[in-house]
C-alpha cells in the first residue's frame, strides 16, 4: 500500500490500530473531490475571498485562513448552534466561534442588553452599576471574591503573569508543553526532544525566553516537583485540562499534587479556564477542584463579544494591594484603554445572569453524553482504533487508542492530513467542527438531531474511506 513518507510511522501506529485501515490514497482522493464540491457549493464566499485584497491574504485575520476549506467560508449570521453563509447553507455549528459562541450564537439577554447599552454609550472610562452587580455575580459562579475586567483572555494571562512576579519578587513561571494561553510571549516555549526551545514557528522573536518561562510535560509530577522546589518560580500557569493541542486529560491525582506543591513552595497557581468553562457551572476547578489562587476566563464569558476576567482570593488581593502601594507612580504595564469598558460589561452581566446558568449546563452535558455515545459507536462500528474523549461539553476525537498523556503525545497522534479531509467532508454536508484538531463543542441550544446528524455524516465518511482499502485501493 502506498503512503506518504512524512509520518508514516505515527499514522500506521496510531491511525490503523485496528484491523481495517485509512488508506492514504483514499484521502487525496476524498480530498480532491470534496475540495471541487466546495468550491462549485460557495461561489459568493469564493468571489468575496478574490475580491477582498484590502487584506492581507484575503482575511482581516490570519487565523481565517485555518480551515480545511480551500478559501473561507464567508458567514452572514448565525444564531443558537446554526451558522449560514452568504451562500444560503446553514450549518450544524460545533465550533461555535472556538469557544467564544459556546453558550449559542447571540443568545436573546445578551442580544437585548448589547442592543440597549449601544444606545447609551460604549466606553466611557467610568464603572457603571452593572459592573458593581458583575463582580459579585462572578464571584458567586467562581467563587473568588475578587476580580477585574481585560479585554481579551490574552491580556489577562499577560497582566497576571506581571502580578505573580511582582507579588512574589521571582523571575520565572511554569507552563505544560504545547500550552496556548494567548498571545502571550512568556509562554511560547515546547519541548522537542527533550529540550527545551523557543518556539521555531514564532514570528519577529528577538527575546530567548528560555531563562525565565520553565516549561514540563503535563502530567509528569516528578519534573513539576524539580521544578518548584527550586523556589525561583513565581507561577504556574496551566489549563486543568490540555484543550489547544488535541485534548489531554489530568491523570488521576496530578490536579491535586500541582495544588499542593504549589502551596508548599509559595508558588502562584494560575489555571486558564478560558477553554475549560465547558467542563461545568464555575469552570472545571469548581466542578473538579482544586481551586487555583488566580483564575482566567475569556471568549463566552461576554459571549462573543470581546472581553475576559480574572479572579483571586482574598489573599492575593492583598498582596496585591501592597504591591500597589509599593511601587512608585507610573504606569503599571497592566490594561489598555478599553478594558472594562461598558460594552463588555454590560454583555458579561447579560450571559453570566442570564445565560450561563446551572439549567444550560445540564442541556449542554446530556446532549454531549449522546454524541460521545455515536462517536463511539461509529468508532466501534470501524473497528478504527480511535477513541473520544470529553470533559463537560467539549468533546475530542482522537486517531488513537490510548490517550495522550502530554503534549508531546498529543502532537504525534495528529494526522492533519486526515482530519482536514473530514472537516471539509463534514462543511460539505452542512456540519462545522473547529478548524482545529477534532474538537467540538455543544452549547445549550444544541439539538438532539444536530448530534445524530454529526454522527451519521462522519460513519458515511469513515465508511468511504475504509471502503477504498477493502476494495484494494480502486476507486
Amino acid at each position: 500500500m502506498a503512503r506518504a513518507a512524512v509520518g508514516d510511522a505515527w499514522v500506521a501506529l496510531l491511525c490503523d490500530a485496528g484491523p481495517f485501515m485509512i488508506d492514504r490514497q483514499a484521502i487525496s482522493n476524498m480530498r480532491e473531490r470534496e475540495v471541487a464540491r466546495f468550491i462549485a457549493a460557495n461561489p459568493k464566499s469564493k468571489a468575496q475571498a478574490e475580491k477582498a485584497q484590502g487584506w492581507f491574504q484575503g482575511v482581516p485575520f490570519h487565523w481565517m485562513l485555518d480551515w480545511s476549506t480551500p478559501f473561507p467560508i464567508v458567514a452572514q449570521a448565525a444564531s443558537g448552534a446554526t451558522l449560514t453563509s452568504i451562500d444560503g447553507q446553514v450549518f450544524d455549528d460545533f465550533c461555535l466561534g472556538d469557544t467564544a459562541s459556546m453558550f449559542g450564537h447571540s443568545p436573546a439577554p445578551l442580544a437585548k442588553a448589547i442592543t440597549e447599552q449601544a444606545g447609551q454609550g460604549l466606553s466611557y472610562m467610568l464603572p457603571t452599576a452593572k459592573g458593581a452587580e458583575l463582580g459579585n455575580m462572578l464571584a458567586d459562579m467562581f467563587g473568588l471574591p475578587q476580580w477585574q475586567v481585560t479585554t481579551t483572555a490574552s491580556e489577562a494571562n499577560r497582566a497576571v503573569i506581571r502580578w505573580c512576579r511582582g507579588m512574589t519578587g521571582r523571575d520565572k513561571i511554569l507552563v505544560f508543553n504545547g500550552c496556548y494561553h494567548g498571545a502571550v510571549d512568556d509562554v511560547f516555549v515546547d519541548l522537542r526532544e527533550g529540550r527545551a526551545v523557543n518556539r521555531p514557528s514564532l514570528i519577529g522573536q528577538v527575546q530567548d525566553l528560555l531563562p525565565t518561562t520553565v516549561t514540563i510535560e503535563f502530567n509528569d509530577v516528578d519534573a513539576l516537583t524539580t521544578a518548584l522546589r527550586g523556589g525561583d518560580i513565581a507561577c504556574v500557569l496551566a489549563e486543568p485540562l490540555m484543550t489547544n493541542i488535541g485534548m489531554v486529560r489530568d491523570a488521576p491525582g496530578f490536579l491535586r499534587e500541582l495544588r499542593q506543591l504549589c502551596d508548599q513552595t509559595g508558588t502562584i497557581l494560575v489555571l486558564d479556564e478560558t477553554h475549560t468553562i465547558s467542563s461545568g457551572y464555575g469552570g472545571h476547578s469548581n466542578t473538579h477542584g482544586p481551586q487555583p489562587d488566580i483564575l482566567v476566563v475569556g471568549k463566552s464569558i461576554g459571549g462573543g463579544v470581546p472581553c475576559a476576567v480574572y479572579g483571586f482570593t482574598a489573599e492575593i488581593a492583598e498582596r496585591m494591594a501592597a504591591l500597589n502601594a509599593s511601587r512608585p507612580p507610573g504606569h503599571s504595564g497592566i490594561g489598555t484603554t478599553l478594558s472594562a469598558n461598558a460594552l463588555a460589561i454590560t454583555a458579561m452581566h447579560a450571559m453570566v445572569g442570564q445565560v450561563i446558568t446551572r439549567d444550560a449546563y445540564a442541556h449542554m452535558l446530556s446532549i454531549t453524553d449522546r454524541l460521545v455515545a455515536q462517536l463511539n459507536a461509529v468508532i466501534a462500528a470501524h473497528r478504527l482504533g480511535w477513541h473520544v474523549s470529553h470533559v463537560g461539553a467539549r468533546v475530542e476525537l482522537v486517531c488513537s487508542a490510548t490517550p495522550p498523556r502530554n503534549g508531546s503525545e498529543a502532537r504525534a497522534m495528529m494526522d492533519h492530513e486526515l482530519e482536514s479531509t473530514i472537516h471539509l467532508y463534514l462543511a460539505n454536508r452542512g456540519i462545522l467542527l473547529a478548524p482545529f484538531h477534532n474538537m467540538m463543542l455543544v452549547s445549550p441550544v444544541t439539538q438532539a438531531a444536530q448530534v445524530d446528524r454529526l454522527a451519521a455524516e462522519l460513519n458515511n465518511a469513515l465508511t468511504e474511506l475504509l471502503a477504498f482499502e477493502n476494495s484494494g485501493g480502486r476507486k
